[in-house]
């Protein structure tokens, strides 16, 4: 069933859509969302924690969505901080056409730019990194993907995570740590850790 993971490059479900709604900086955002996607149903519960723990920027910059899924995370950041880009970053290639579908929908289509790994211009630095990162990928694959986009934070810049206490937060907090981060635990709701991660 690997070719069906949401970490695919290329799903093989069927591309059933369907709504997602909710309420992010004082807006109803209503996104599409698919199957072969990240949370295709609904907001994700540990997203959902995200959104209303972590400080959402009101100021422009650059900010990072990674493993953006439909682009729930994206959307928010772009709402919130109407001058900001958001780069938003997945392997699947459906995920992304949602992000630019749902980028249009919220009146971000400019700025909001989904992208493959690779697509992200090298020289780009983000204020700000989001994410509900793919714990199902592996810690080996995880710990890859995190030493490759926390370096890119900008001097004084934050990386929001949020993982679930039982998929293992609190040892990625201190696996973090022994990689020369510091990783505080910003808030805790409904079984999930928010995390703080700066230099």
């Amino acid at each position: 069933m690997a070719s069906e993971h949401y970490f695919s490059a290329e799903p093989s479900a069927p591309d059933q859509r369907r709504e997602v709604v909710f309420s992010v900086a004082d807006r109803e955002l209503t996104l599409t969302a698919a199957s072969g996607v990240f949370s295709a149903t609904r907001l994700d519960p540990g997203t959902a924690v995200l959104l209303r723990k972590a400080p959402l920027p009101r100021r422009g910059g650059v900010y990072l969505d990674l493993g953006c899924g439909y682009g729930a995370i994206s959307a928010s950041l772009a709402v919130a901080a109407p001058e900001a880009t958001v780069f938003a970053v997945d392997v699947n290639a459906r995920a992304l056409e949602l992000v630019a579908e749902n980028a249009a929908a919220v009146g971000a289509a400019g700025r909001i730019v989904p992208a493959t790994p690779d697509a992200v211009p090298a020289d780009v630095a983000f204020d700000e990194i989001w994410s509900n990162p793919p714990i199902r990928i592996g810690k080996p694959a995880l710990h890859e993907m995190l030493l490759t986009w926390l370096p890119r934070l900008v001097p004084g810049g934050t990386a929001w995570l949020v993982v679930a206490r039982n998929l293992g937060a609190d040892s990625l907090a201190d696996w973090l740590s022994g990689q020369g981060w510091q990783a505080a635990r910003h808030a805790s709701q409904k079984g999930y850790r928010v995390l703080a991660v700066t230099r």
